[in-house]
């Protein structure tokens, strides 16, 4: 099991940068802390074949900071945007490392666009949709090494369940996929 050695300040992070923000509302002047963070994408992928979503189960430090719980959080398959390409053709790029499906850019729809972590970054989140099948699988998926991802299957007939059940950590934007998905599937 995972645990917390120890947490410290950040100096020279590579992902995010911890600001102060100065600013002023109705008259009066304020201070926020802040950080500034990437852009992401994130993929709601849909196996046919399965009849089935899938998902990652990713070690999240954070999250076993702040809940002292496992620290494993059920999402989508998600990535940063830090390259110099689409925003579609990054989603491809985690779908195959994440997931292990090598998917026609084609067949990604985007769904909608929307902010996370609003009282400390503002990241914009682009979230899309993909059907597939289990030929279009080259590989296990699992992310990177420091990643510690698992891919999991989890059962259409299971979603709706599993959306309310608190033993799960998840994100809302997983939560905020599987309702598109239901509200499309009537």
């Amino acid at each position: 099991m995972a645990k917390i050695i120890k947490t410290a300040p950040l100096e020279n992070p590579n992902f995010i940068k911890p600001i102060a923000i100065t600013y002023e509302v109705e008259g009066h002047k304020k201070l926020w802390e802040a950080i500034i963070s990437h852009d992401a994408v994130s993929v709601l992928l849909y196996n046919i074949d399965r009849d089935a979503f899938v998902l990652v189960k990713q070690f999240r430090p954070p999250v076993l900071n702040a809940n002292k719980k496992d620290g494993y959080t059920y999402e989508l398959c998600a990535g940063i945007i830090d390259k110099d390409l689409s925003d579609k053709e990054i989603a491809r790029e985690e779908v195959l490392e994440e997931c292990g499906y090598d998917i026609p850019l084609n067949s990604i729809s985007k769904i909608t666009s929307y902010y996370t972590s609003v009282g400390i970054s503002g990241a914009l989140q682009t979230l899309y949709y993909a059907q597939i099948n289990d030929s279009l699988m080259i590989n296990a998926g699992g992310g990177l090494e420091e990643e510690n991802i698992e891919v999991i299957y989890l059962k259409l007939k299971e979603a709706k369940a599993f959306m309310f059940d608190e033993s799960f950590q998840k994100t809302p934007g997983l939560m905020l996929a599987f309702y598109w998905f239901f509200s499309q599937n009537q």
